[in-house]
């Protein structure tokens, strides 16, 4: 792709609507947490009227924990289904449909408490994990495959925005001064029928993906129509050429499954890449720090705490704001490793200051530092790059199958640090991040040595550096053009 193709208004106005996705991910990721009195308030109400005796504790707490869970869960499947879709209905259609799940989810937990039923508040939060499971996968793809080389990072940087602007929203509407009460909770949970509804309206307007077009639907004419509109050029015969050849590969090579994924030499590697980005991501400990975010802010002095947990979440997003215009400039593997390393330095400071905080007064105030700055540093590269760099290092036939092994990556080590950390935390106290420590440093010195850089290169390009170290020439391990020419000969 020319890196002189300008922005236009279609594309922008297309990789934004896509991004709606991204926004139901981060706000239902986050809505559930302000609620929780109120919520395990409204299960021991609900059950105790409905067996006519007093509901324990532990039934409670596993109650409150499935619902939470229950989410991952339902992400985990939802990601691990990204193929099924985008092959069969294209990237934009795939968006369209899977809204019907929003609308289920939304309606479900928001009439929970009418109904009475503690049941429809659970099914609700599994329906709606599934459909953010689905958004995981979609977004990200369908923003790489219209955007241009030249911005394709920045864009799709735009995919953390949206996950961290819909986590803050969420943060926000739960205060008790707006939705976070016992007579507004089922509102907030629904709120998310409203960007559904949005989404919806806007992706007709969305063209399909030109690469889908041309590539799995072999449709040039739309193709190059799509293109036109979206590159507000005429010409956009390198486009084509490109999608062409990589089309021609495709057709040399067999379907890319899963297990294809692992077994061939062309695509192992690429997939672990894939995989270890991911695990990046949810193993650098970012959701222990936002844990921890709340003592350490009560330490410091800070008599309204939930206020200075918002404003880690305004940190969040402006350097997510930040990384969108760094990416085509650092590029992706060297803010990834910057993000790493200093969220690695911070972890050790965290661990240093929880160790002495009852010792020296002063070093509290290190802690909060500390904590901005992981928070900081995560979004430089940890946060947004692992989600969209899969899409570049596949091409489109292996692309659906790599980004649904990539996403339900990510959504089961965050279940299972959900679900792990707090025994860690009980077993460590404060050296916890020590565990996190460790993780950073070895996702840094796998990333040094095994993650290319994709900036300003096509996906032919990317895919042909794989090809290389695989030593097979059609069907490159790594994610690119080969991969994708897979899927498209299908």
């Amino acid at each position: 792709m020319d890196t002189k193709k300008k922005i236009t208004t279609p594309l922008v106005y297309a990789v934004c609507i896509a991004t709606i996705g991204s926004l139901q991910f981060g706000y239902n990721t986050g809505v559930i947490n302000a609620p929780e009195k109120i919520i395990r308030k409204f299960f021991n109400k609900t059950l105790s009227e409905r067996s006519g005796r007093a509901v324990s504790q532990e039934l409670l707490t596993s109650l409150w924990s499935l619902s939470v869970a229950i989410f991952s869960v339902g992400g985990m499947i939802g990601s691990f289904s990204v193929s099924l879709f985008v092959n069969r209905f294209g990237r934009r259609n795939s968006m369209l449909l899977v809204n019907v799940l929003a609308f289920t989810g939304g309606l479900l937990m928001a009439f929970s408490k009418a109904a009475k039923a503690v049941e429809m508040l659970i099914i609700g939060r599994f329906v709606i994990g599934v459909f953010c499971g689905l958004c995981t996968g979609f977004v990200p793809m369908y923003i790489s495959e219209v955007s241009p080389t030249s911005v394709r990072g920045a864009f799709g940087t735009l995919n953390q925005l949206g996950i961290v602007v819909g986590i803050l929203v969420a943060q926000i509407f739960g205060l008790e001064a707006i939705m976070g009460t016992e007579g507004l909770w089922p509102m907030l949970l629904g709120f998310t029928v409203l960007p559904a509804i949005v989404q919806c309206i806007g992706l007709i307007f969305c063209p399909e993906s030109p690469r889908f077009l041309l590539i799995n639907k072999m449709e040039e004419e739309k193709a190059q129509a799509v293109l036109q509109k979206l590159r507000g050029d005429r010409d956009v015969s390198q486009d084509i050429q490109e999608m062409k050849e990589e089309s021609a590969k495709m057709s040399q090579e067999k379907k890319a499954t899963v297990p294809e994924l692992f077994r061939s030499p062309n695509y192992r590697q690429a997939i672990i890449i894939a995989i270890m980005l991911q695990l990046s991501q949810q193993l650098s400990g970012i959701n222990a720090v936002f844990y921890y975010s709340t003592g350490i802010f009560e330490r410091a002095g800070i008599t309204q705490p939930v206020y200075a947990t918002i404003g880690a979440g305004v940190v969040n997003t402006v350097f997510t704001v930040v990384s969108l215009f760094l990416v085509e400039r650092a590029g992706r593997r060297t803010l990834h490793l910057i993000g790493l390393g200093g969220m690695a330095v911070c972890a050790a400071i965290m661990t240093v200051a929880l160790a002495l905080k009852d010792i020296v007064d002063w070093i509290r105030y290190i802690s909060i530092v500390a904590t901005f700055g992981f928070v900081a540093l995560f979004e430089i590269g940890p946060g947004p790059i692992p989600w969209f760099i899969v899409a570049e290092l596949f091409s489109q036939g292996p692309r659906p199958a790599a980004m649904a092994v990539a996403g339900c990556s990510n959504w089961t080590s965050n279940f299972l640090v959900g679900m792990l950390f707090p025994y860690a935390e009980k077993l460590c106290g404060s050296y916890v991040f020590l565990i996190f420590l460790v993780f950073l440093v070895i996702f840094f010195v796998f990333t040094f040595f095994k993650v290319p850089e994709t900036k300003g290169r096509t996906f032919e390009d990317i895919s042909r550096g794989f090809e290389g170290r695989g030593g097979n020439t059609p069907s490159s391990p790594q994610k690119t053009p080969m991969v994708e020419m897979d899927k498209a000969a299908v």
